[in-house]
């Protein structure tokens, strides 16, 4: 909501700027130059864009105004996961850890973390990597080349929405001329009338331009780059995926893996070390402990 809070400043400013300087505010309003240029707009990202992206550029938009990003409960909640599949992978036969990876939604690791078990994407990227060092055969660098591969492509893909809204940005300036343009040939074709209509014409076309500079400078660029941060920010569990896994690849115990993991969680959302060893420690054991003993009753 901080987003139609900036909005609101902004356009408070602008047009009480405007007033106080002795402007007509009802000379900016001009429906049908809005209309030109949004309708232009919207169309061209339409043409440009598959239906898959327009549709993720209104889920990014949400998650932009909601401010959807990973928590301290979620970075919590992943870390604990990853604690404890890396205890099983340590203490536990392969069949055993198999059946955590093979069917997700039926593990008690993964139940007893449930920001992780709703992710999809996540948790099959976690189960990709921890099946492929339960195989064994895989170098350790061999397995970071090819998790960055797929960060890259993720973060590449989480950000079409971003790209696609900086090119619309980038065409409002120009769109607003065009509206502009037709503005002025509207007023051409009044040369034979008084000159306060010619004027109003001629400032209604100007609005076309107005516009389009505004609308791209001063709301679809900034909240262009609030999706991109968004974005970014949901793209980051899968960095500390890939830094804790690979520790344990190197030979690091869980908790100390685990840690390298916390480091790539930024300071505003990074749980102490303190919170974060007794999450991992205590986390799934209860509910792994309490699981166990209903299902030797059924």
């Amino acid at each position: 909501m901080l987003s139609f809070v900036g909005i609101f400043i902004t356009v408070v400013a602008l047009l009480g700027g405007f007033a106080a300087m002795g402007g007509h505010l009802a000379v900016l309003m001009q429906p049908w130059e809005f209309v030109i240029i949004m309708g232009t707009a919207v169309g061209t990202f339409i043409v440009a864009n598959p239906w898959k992206t327009v549709v993720d550029t209104g889920v990014a938009c949400v998650q932009a105004i909601t401010g959807a990003v990973p928590g301290e409960r979620y970075y919590l909640d992943l870390l604990g996961a990853l604690h404890a599949l890396m205890r099983e992978l340590r203490g536990k036969g392969r069949n055993e850890v198999e059946a955590h990876i093979d069917d997700p939604s039926s593990s008690e690791i993964f139940k007893a973390f449930p920001s992780v078990l709703g992710d999809p994407a996540l948790l099959q990227f976690i189960c990709d990597y921890v099946r492929l060092i339960i195989m064994g055969n895989a170098r350790t660098h061999e397995i970071e080349a090819l998790m960055d591969e797929e960060i890259h492509t993720i973060v590449k893909s989480k950000l079409t929405p971003y790209h696609s809204l900086v090119t619309v940005s980038e065409a409002l300036p120009a769109l607003g001329i065009v509206a502009a343009v037709l503005g002025v040939i509207k007023a051409m074709g009044a040369l034979d009338q008084s000159p306060k209509l010619l004027g109003g014409f001629i400032g209604a076309a100007l609005v076309g331009t107005f516009a389009g500079i505004f609308l791209s400078y001063g709301i679809i660029s900034p909240f262009a780059l609030k999706i991109k941060m968004t974005r970014e920010k949901k793209c980051r569990p899968y960095i500390i995926v890939k830094q804790t896994l690979l520790a344990f690849m190197n030979g690091a115990m869980p908790q100390i893996a685990v840690e390298h993991g916390r480091k790539m969680i930024s300071s505003g959302e990074r749980p102490s070390i303190d919170v974060v060893e007794n999450e991992t420690i205590a986390g799934p054991k209860a509910v792994v402990a309490d699981a166990e003993p209903k299902a030797a009753r059924a």
